[in-house]
């Protein structure tokens, strides 16, 4: 059985929303896209950790507690088949994935939205420190964003003892780029779910559905090496048809005039 490690980012790759939207939303509060894109423009915190400044710091979320973080994962809409998409990596034709979450979300969000799915174990997100006395968010202990998602990538691969060659990353955002980076440096596979124009020419693969169970597709080509009628059988086994798949790969460009060529000066 050959050994490999799945990580993958939660908001918007395992979840159809943002979980600082869902708690915004939840305590009716609002701005919260535009303090975000705030935040993001004079790059004050690592991208993805966004939310965790905001509770840390902003007046208005200030009076957030661990509850609330539990019932937005309670919230929190999730991609279809998660469940059977983790059961699934338990054995693919001699293969085994370790499956990972590591993500700049709050922890209890993460554990609460993916109960039963994942284990509490195998969850990385945002850790906070509670004052004892009155349940106020008091600091933060780690905060997965960024560089952050490979310090804990390389922690969990020294762990399981995987190479580096036997790594997979998925994901949706800017927030994932030095990890995607850091894996296909090393050989690894990287899976983007979304059309982020700085995340699509860095992964390896793009897939876009709405169905947890897609990221499978480049899992059985890239590493199993099977071809489109044998993942066409699997799913068939379970009760489903790949309808719509389409293989597509898209240029984008802007094509502009050249601005006049200086005259020459006598």
């Amino acid at each position: 059985m050959k050994q490999f490690l799945l990580a993958s980012d939660f908001d918007q790759t395992l979840s159809f929303n943002d979980s600082g939207l869902v708690l915004s939303e939840m305590l009716g509060i609002s701005g919260f896209a535009e303090k975000t894109a705030g935040l993001s423009d004079i790059h004050l915190v690592q991208q993805g950790a966004e939310l965790a400044y905001l509770l840390l710091h902003d007046p208005e979320y200030r009076r957030v507690r661990r509850e609330d973080l539990i019932e937005v994962g309670k919230r929190v809409r999730l991609k279809q088949n998660l469940g059977l998409l983790s059961r699934l990596l338990d054995a693919i034709d001699g293969h085994h994935f370790a499956f990972y979450v590591i993500s700049a979300a709050p922890e209890e969000v993460i554990r609460s939205a993916l109960e039963g799915i994942v284990p509490e174990s195998h969850i990385f997100g945002t850790r906070f420190r509670y004052a004892a006395g009155t349940g106020e968010i008091e600091s933060i202990v780690r905060v997965p964003a960024g560089y952050g998602k490979v310090a804990v990538l390389e922690e969990l691969r020294r762990n399981l003892a995987v190479s580096y060659d036997r790594v997979v990353y998925v994901g949706d955002g800017s927030s994932d780029v030095h990890v995607m980076l850091h894996v296909n440096r090393l050989d690894g596979l990287t899976i983007a779910v979304s059309e982020n124009r700085y995340l699509t020419p860095i992964a390896r693969r793009t897939i876009l559905s709405d169905d947890g169970l897609s990221v499978l597709i480049p899992i059985l080509e890239e590493i199993a090496g099977w071809d489109s009628g044998r993942i066409r059988a699997l799913f068939a086994a379970h009760g489903f048809v790949l309808q719509d798949w389409d293989k597509v790969r898209t240029d984008s460009l802007t094509i502009r005039t050249l601005a006049a060529a200086p005259k020459a000066v006598a």
